[in-house]
C-alpha cells in the first residue's frame, strides 16, 4: 500500500472476553467509512493501514477487524520471509522481513487441500500468552476478497499461511482458535482467560466512559 497515510495509530486490541471477539461480522465496501470504537471516522485504506502497524507492533501475523471493535469482514495478514520466532527478542523491525502484504474484505475461503495439519502451534493477539498445538487446519486454501480499490483478488496458501488465513477468517465468523481444542485445555488456562475477561470487561467499561464523556462534550 504505497499511498498509505503517513500518520500512524496503534489500536488497543480486544482480550478474550469482549463480546465484539464472539460477533459474525457483517459486510462491507472498499468506499465505506467506518469507525473504530473511541476513534474518528477513517477510510477503509486508513484503517488497514492501522491494523497493519498494530499488528507489527504485537508482533504478530495477522489482525482481523473484530479484534479492534470492529465488527466488519475484514482482515489483514503477512507472509514473512522466514520464521517469527526464529529473531523473536531481536532489534530487527518486522517490517523489513515481509514478503507479502494482504488486506481482505469481505473474503471467502474455500478448502482446496482437505487433508488437515496438528502440528503447528498457534497464539492469537486477543489470547495473549497462550499458545497450543493440535489446531487442526487445512494445508491450503483458496481466499476471494476485494482490494482496497475494489478490485476482486484470489490468493492461494498452503502449510502455515493457510493457517494464518483460516485463523483470521475464523475472527470474522465469532470463532477462537481455542474452540477447536480439548475442554482440558481451556481449563488449564482458566485462570489466565479469567484474567483476559476481567480486563476486557474493564476495558469495555472505560471505552464507554469515555463515548459518554465525549457525547457530553459534544453536547455541550
Amino acid at each position: 500500500m504505497s499511498d498509505a497515510p503517513s500518520s500512524t495509530t496503534i489500536y488497543p486490541i480486544r482480550l478474550y472476553g469482549d463480546p465484539v471477539l464472539r460477533r459474525k461480522a457483517t459486510p462491507l465496501r472498499h468506499t465505506d467509512t467506518v469507525q473504530v470504537p473511541s476513534f474518528g471516522p477513517q477510510t477503509l485504506r486508513e484503517v488497514a493501514h492501522q491494523m497493519l502497524e498494530t499488528m507489527f507492533e504485537a508482533r504478530g501475523v495477522g489482525l482481523a477487524a473484530p479484534q479492534i471493535g470492529l465488527s466488519s469482514r475484514l482482515f489483514v495478514a503477512v507472509e514473512y520471509e522466514d520464521d517469527e520466532n526464529e529473531n523473536e527478542g531481536q532489534e530487527r523491525p518486522l517490517r523489513s522481513r515481509v514478503l507479502r502484504e494482504f488486506v481482505m474484505l469481505n473474503p471467502k475461503l474455500t478448502v482446496i487441500n482437505k487433508k488437515k495439519d496438528k502440528a503447528e502451534t498457534e497464539g492469537c493477539l486477543s489470547i495473549p500468552d497462550i499458545y497450543e498445538e493440535g489446531v487442526p487446519r487445512a494445508r491450503a486454501v483458496r481466499v476471494e476478497y476485494t482490494d482496497l480499490d475494489g478490485q476482486p483478488q484470489v490468493a492461494e496458501a498452503e502449510n502455515y499461511l493457510a493457517r494464518v488465513f483460516q485463523h483470521e477468517y475464523d475472527h470474522l465468523e465469532g470463532k477462537l482458535f481455542l474452540d477447536y481444542l480439548p475442554a482440558s485445555v481451556t481449563q488449564e488456562h482458566r485462570a489466565a482467560l479469567l484474567t483476559m475477561q476481567q480486563r476486557a470487561k474493564l476495558n469495555l467499561e472505560r471505552l464507554r466512559a469515555a463515548l459518554q464523556e465525549g457525547h457530553r462534550h459534544e453536547r455541550l
